[in-house]
C-alpha cells in the first residue's frame, strides 16, 4: 500500500507538512507507525523542523548518518543556514549514488533550486517513479523559470493518475494563480478551504488565500487574511512582503512595512527584486536629465 495514499500511515502528517502546519507535523505521534514507514516519517518531521527555522539543532542530530535521507536532509540544514556550497556539494554527491531514492530527489531538488541550479534540480526531479512531492516541485521550478505550459503540462500529467490529492490540488492552484481570468477564483477556493477550517488552517494557506484575494481585487478581504497570518506569527517574512504589497496597491505609505521586512528578511526577494529594479530605474534616467540651454 501507497503510505501517501488516502488509506496510508503517513497520509495525515504528510498532509500536515503541505499545508504549512509545521509545530503539528513535528508533534505527530509516529509511535504506532510500521518500520518501514519511521525514517519517512523522521525526514518529515526533521524538514518541519527546518522550516521553524531550527536548522542549526537538525544538522547537529543529523551528522555522521549514514542513510542517504538523513544525508540529505542535512544538506538541506546546511541550505537554510547559508552553507549553500557545501549544501550543494552533499547532494551532487548523493545525486551520483542514490539518484533513485525519491528523499534525494525531493530535497535535492529543494536545494539545488534554491542555489539556483535550475537544470540539474529538474533532471533529479525527473527520476522520480510516480511521487507526489517530485510532481509538486518541478512544477514549482518550471514556474520558476516562466513556463507555465510545463508546469500546466506536468499537472495535467500527475491529475490522471493522482486524481484528488491535496499536492495536485495545490500544485494547480499555483498553475492557475499564473494562467490568471477564472483560474484566480478555482485557486481562491482551494486556499480558502484550507486557511478557514481548523484542521488544515496556517500561517502559509492563510497567505495564499490572501494572495488570490489581491489577484480577485478583494483588498479587504485580503488584508484580513494577512493580518490573520501576522498575527498567528508577527514575523512571517511572506505575510508582511503581501501586505507591503496591498499597501502599495491601496495607494497608502509603505515606508513602515518595508522597514519591518527588511528587519525579519532582509535578503527576501521582493527587497531584492525591489533593489535591482530600482539600480535598473536609476541607469535609465540618467540618460533623460534635462537639458539646460546656456
Amino acid at each position: 500500500m501507497d503510505p501517501y495514499s488516502a488509506e496510508g500511515e503517513l497520509i495525515n502528517i504528510h498532509n500536515h507538512f503541505h499545508q504549512g502546519q509545521y509545530q503539528e507535523v513535528v508533534d505527530f505521534d509516529t509511535s504506532s507507525f510500521s518500520p518501514e514507514n519511521a525514517l519517512p516519517a523522521k525526514v518529515l518531521v526533521l524538514r518541519a523542523r527546518v522550516a521553524l527555522g531550527q536548522a542549526e539543532d537538525v544538522l547537529g542530530e543529523v551528522k555522521g548518518a549514514q542513510e542517504p535521507e538523513l544525508v540529505a536532509v542535512g544538506a538541506l540544514a546546511e541550505q537554510a543556514l547559508g552553507k549553500t556550497d557545501s549544501a550543494v556539494a552533499t547532494i551532487e554527491k548523493l545525486s551520483e549514488t542514490s539518484a533513485d531514492n525519491v528523499t534525494v530527489q525531493v530535497v535535492g531538488g529543494i536545494v539545488l533550486q534554491a542555489a539556483g541550479k535550475s537544470e540539474e534540480a529538474l533532471a533529479l526531479l525527473s527520476q522520480h517513479q510516480g511521487s507526489l512531492d517530485a510532481v509538486a516541485l518541478i512544477v514549482q521550478v518550471h514556474l520558476s523559470q516562466n513556463r507555465t505550459d510545463l508546469a500546466l503540462k506536468e499537472v495535467t500529467a500527475a491529475r490522471r493518475w493522482a486524481q484528488d490529492s491535496l499536492l495536485v490540488n495545490l500544485a494547480e492552484s499555483w498553475v492557475g494563480l499564473r494562467v490568471g481570468g477564472e483560474k484566480y477564483q478555482q485557486a481562491f477556493y482551494v486556499f480558502e478551504e484550507l486557511a478557514q477550517a481548523p484542521a488544515t488552517s496556517s500561517i502559509w494557506s492563510l497567505v495564499s488565500q490572501a494572495v488570490c484575494e489581491l489577484h480577485l481585487g478583494r483588498t479587504e478581504e485580503a488584508q484580513a487574511a494577512l493580518e490573520q497570518a501576522l498575527k498567528k506569527e508577527p514575523e512571517y517574512a511572506e505575510a508582511i512582503a503581501n501586505l507591503l504589497v496591498l499597501t502599495v496597491i491601496s495607494g497608502k505609505d509603505p515606508k513602515g512595512l518595508t522597514e519591518s521586512l527588511k528587519k525579519v528578511d532582509p535578503n527576501h526577494r521582493f527587497l531584492v527584486d525591489l533593489e535591482e529594479k530600482s539600480e535598473l530605474f536609476d541607469k535609465a534616467a540618467t540618460k533623460y536629465k534635462a537639458k539646460v540651454a546656456a
